[in-house]
């Protein structure tokens, strides 16, 4: 039996030099995946619960032994985190979809090959960076979410992981997935030397991590003259 993986949730705004984006991220395949799965649990919450209750057939106790596996996997709450998160689907809105933002998705690439070379878990990278700052990096702004899976190599395992967010005080990660003002996401991938492994999930309110203004501001910073057009 092999102990199951651990996830981790953060909402931050930091700060650091920028430094322009050049490379695109690698893996495009199981990263357009997990953003997809994550859209239609958004969007269709009350069929994604219908999906975990369809999960939770596998459960022998603590231990959940889904197709294919087994050797099955542990989690710390069982069927009761799983239900909870039923019942959480069960109230949530449907949201819009996350759009892919590239800014994004090349922060989390770097995260997730920073992590898996050197087996880390948690959001600051081996020279100390947070989410924010590997945005700003790569030539975004600070204001991004980030929610980490591990040992998860396929994209409904990644996004059921986050969404049941099992053990986790709070279910940080699902809050993340689903907040309402968060309309951008990116997705990196990779192996990871501890867990097999690792996918980094960054969400901002726009494309670039940037702040989004009310439009109450917007329209307060507009002419009159213009709005009277």
């Amino acid at each position: 039996m092999r102990i199951g993986p651990l996830a981790a949730g953060f909402l931050a705004a930091c700060s650091t030099l920028s430094v322009a984006a050049t490379d695109a991220p690698r893996g495009r395949g199981l990263e357009a995946q997990v953003l997809e799965r994550i859209n239609h649990a958004r969007q269709n919450p009350r069929d994604y619960a219908d999906e975990l209750r369809d999960y939770r057939r596998y459960f022998e106790g603590d231990v959940v032994f889904a197709p294919g596996d087994r050797n099955g996997v542990y989690t710390r709450e069982g069927v009761s985190a799983v239900d909870e998160a039923i019942a959480f689907l069960e109230r949530q809105a449907p949201l819009p979809p996350l759009d892919h933002g590239d800014l994004l998705a090349l922060a989390a690439q770097d995260h997730a090959g920073d992590q898996g070379d050197a087996g880390a878990t948690g959001h600051r990278s081996r020279d100390g960076a947070g989410p924010g700052e590997r945005v700003r990096r790569r030539g975004g702004d600070v204001y991004v979410g980030e929610s980490i899976s591990y040992g998860m190599a396929d994209a409904d395992a990644v996004v059921r992981q986050l969404i049941v967010d099992d053990g986790v005080p709070g279910r940080g990660h699902r809050r993340l997935l689903f907040q309402n003002d968060f309309r951008f996401a990116g997705v990196g991938c990779g192996a990871h030397r501890r867990y097999g492994h690792v996918c980094v999930v960054d969400l901002a309110a726009t494309r670039d991590g940037g702040p989004a203004l009310p439009q109450v501001a917007n329209r307060a910073r507009t002419p009159a003259r213009a709005r009277a057009r």
